[in-house]
């Protein structure tokens, strides 16, 4: 799912090729995309985009007369700028947006359509869309511990939970921990006051750092290649592959259609983290530490 620095980057690359052009026309090709019913999509046709805006992982595109079009593209969606009044070909291509200059087209990978788009009038409607997470750029050490504290989670789910944090999901989080060198299970309870420096500091530099690298390439060009994994990063995708910090494996707990990639030497001293199928299946005979773990995959 793109994440706040992906996000970011899109909106770069949307705000030179869209800020102040009147939106000719949008055409579904499938009415399953749009998941609202007032104001109707046709009103947005005419109007001059003024914004482009980020609410969480969706792009908000303000148009004159306070009406906005809203994509959250989930896990599968993808922005991608092509020739004007572009053709919808394909069963992965689900709506494009007209300008004079060009067509936004989005797709979405897969048979589940779970990207969708809202049309919304005015900022208090509007608002209603955010899930409520705080922004770490503008928020204190003090604000960013109490939120995550307010209720004892792991850090992964802390840092996911778009009530508590805007615009991270799976793939930065692994990332975060990484730098922090804390573990992905670790409790929000039980933090030190220098594991929340630690964690606090490692949020900011590292979205600061992926922030910086996509907007620059998105000033270049129109951002196709979006993806949660990217050769550069140092654990998320990267299992089986050595820790850049330590050269151990990384490791990685599965559950449902998501894994949390980390490395045990750097932030679980050591210790393998159960995987929920696999723990399961061995029971008892499940390594606990990076040298069973090593003993198992000999044998």
């Amino acid at each position: 799912m793109p994440e706040l620095p992906d996000i970011t980057a899109y909106i770069i690359a949307l705000e030179s090729r869209i800020l102040g052009q009147p939106l000719e026309k949008v055409r579904l090709a499938s009415p399953f995309l749009l998941r609202s019913v007032q104001p109707p999509l046709p009103a947005a046709e005419g109007r001059t985009v003024q914004k482009v805006r980020r609410i969480g992982k969706r792009i908000a595109i303000g148009l004159e007369g306070d009406l906005w079009l809203v994509l959250h593209l989930m896990i599968a969606g993808r922005l991608h700028w092509k020739k004007r009044e572009a053709k919808l070909g394909g069963r992965q291509n689900l709506a494009a947006f007209d300008f004079p200059n060009g067509s936004l087209v989005l797709s979405e990978a897969g048979s589940k359509r779970r990207a969708s788009l809202h049309v919304v009038s005015g900022e208090q409607n509007l608002a209603t869309l955010d899930a409520g997470g705080i922004d770490v750029f503008s928020a204190d050490l003090e604000t960013f511990r109490a939120t995550l504290s307010a209720e004892n989670h792991t850090l992964k789910r802390a840092l996911t939970d778009p009530r508590l944090l805007s615009g991270i999901g799976n793939a930065y989080s692994d990332e975060i921990l990484h730098a922090a060198q804390l573990s992905p299970v670790a409790l929000t309870g039980k933090l030190s006051s220098e594991e929340w420096e630690r964690l606090f500091a490692a949020t900011r530099t590292t979205l600061r750092l992926w922030i910086d690298r996509l907007d620059a390439e998105a000033k270049a060009e129109f951002p196709e290649g979006v993806t949660a994994f990217r050769p550069d990063m140092a654990v998320h995708g990267k299992y089986g592959k050595p820790c850049p910090r330590c050269s151990d494996k990384v490791l990685r707990i599965r559950y449902a259609d998501k894994e949390t990639n980390y490395c045990a030497r750097c932030q679980t001293g050591g210790k393998v983290l159960a995987d929920r199928s696999l723990s399961r299946l061995l029971g008892s005979d499940w390594p606990r530490t990076l040298e069973e773990l090593e003993a198992l995959r000999r044998k």
